[in-house]
């Protein structure tokens, strides 16, 4: 697929696991505790998923700036409880993304990820799945708080690309959704999407290749 891969860029939401409507959840309690008559339904959420970052989502909602100190501070309890919710055994990720992991580290291929999410989200989510150690196995975690632009912008991929110190022509991006690929692509990276449930009905024609997670080894002639 590239000549000489030397890294992996995973997504986190949609991509590592269907996280989505644990985050619906999250959100849909964080509005109760604040006694809100705000629901998010799965299919307004899926309209709110082309908004980018959980504050910004709840700006679009709401009519409020992102930094507004209301939304800040429901955006917070969100991701408290969305946390919460990320035990182990509660939750995995896709089928074949542990094996993908396992088969890079084999092989001596560089792991990160680049996500629009927080990372207290990312680290409770690989902490569930694969224990704490883990984020010890991806040598850039970049996050949409970490740059100026979130998705659809390439800012995360460019910080990732930066922390493992290689072109992009080195490494894949994975991910699931039109906002990521577009993301990806404008870092110049050859990206593998990998539709998910809400995600199903994106426009991938920008990604190098449109197939399941378990099938992106045989991709890559790993299997």
């Amino acid at each position: 697929m590239i000549e000489r891969l030397e890294a992996l860029i995973f997504d986190v939401d949609g991509t590592l696991a269907e996280t989505e409507e644990a985050h619906r959840a999250a959100f849909n309690q964080a509005f109760g505790e604040a006694g809100l008559d705000w629901r998010w339904d799965q299919g307004l959420y899926g309209e709110l998923l082309k908004v980018t970052g959980g504050k910004e989502r709840i700006a679009a909602f709401s009519g409020r700036p992102a930094q507004d100190p209301f939304v800040r501070q429901l955006h917070g309890r969100k991701t408290e409880i969305y946390a919460a919710l990320m035990k182990p055994g509660t939750i995995d990720f896709r089928p074949g993304i542990v094996e993908l992991i396992a088969e890079a580290r084999r092989r001596g291929v560089a792991l990160a990820i680049a996500t629009t999410t927080s990372r207290p989200n990312v680290d409770a989510l690989i902490a569930a799945v694969l224990g704490a150690e883990a984020l010890g196995w991806f040598v850039s975690i970049a996050c949409g708080d970490r740059v100026p632009a979130k998705k659809p912008a390439p800012d995360v991929y460019h910080l990732a690309l930066s922390e493992l110190g290689l072109p992009a022509s080195r490494a894949i991006a994975v991910e699931d959704s039109w906002n990521g690929v577009r993301a990806a692509r404008g870092a110049e990276l050859t990206v593998i999407a990998t539709p998910s449930l809400y995600s199903a009905g994106d426009d991938f024609s920008e990604a190098t290749l449109v197939t399941s997670p378990d099938r992106i080894a045989a991709a890559l002639g790993w299997s």
